[in-house]
């Protein structure tokens, strides 16, 4: 079993073929899991013994303790609820009332993602936008007081 104790930084990411490298595929709780066991796609058993509050990427690269790389995560695909429209201030009246139930909520460009609800769902078609049911790898926001470091 590979115990992984660090996430690379960006310039370290140079430094090794990702190729090699395990793949943990997680969905976004377990990407918020700093001290747990998981399988690889490969099927090796890995425990991460990461710092208390880390949050994983799709992308991230995770070492052990000599800072030798072991895994990439990927966002693994789960149910999810994609929120769209054609109406950008409907969008953003969406997120907001969404951002104000303190939900996981992945926020792009051309529409909102977040774990399945029926009350959050009757309520944004409610306002008249479109919502479609699918599984998808989810990215919530990790929010105002939380950065994304790289070390």
């Amino acid at each position: 079993m590979h115990i992984l104790t660090q996430r690379l930084s960006s310039q370290a990411k140079q430094l090794f073929n990702a190729e090699s490298l395990l793949t943990l595929s997680l969905i976004a709780e377990d990407r918020t899991r700093s001290r747990h066991r998981f399988t690889t796609v490969e099927g090796e058993e890995v425990n991460l013994q990461l710092p208390r509050g880390t949050v994983l990427k799709e992308g991230d690269f995770l070492a052990d303790e000599h800072g030798q790389a072991i895994a990439k995560v990927v966002a693994k695909p789960e149910p999810v609820v994609t929120v769209t429209t054609h109406h950008p201030l409907d969008f953003l009246r969406a997120a907001y009332h969404l951002g104000n139930r303190h939900i996981a909520l992945e926020i792009t460009e051309s529409y909102l993602r977040l774990s399945p609800d029926p009350v959050l769902e009757d309520m944004v078609r409610k306002m008249g936008l479109n919502v479609i049911e699918e599984i998808q790898p989810f990215q919530p926001e990790t929010g105002a007081y939380h950065h994304h470091h790289d070390h």
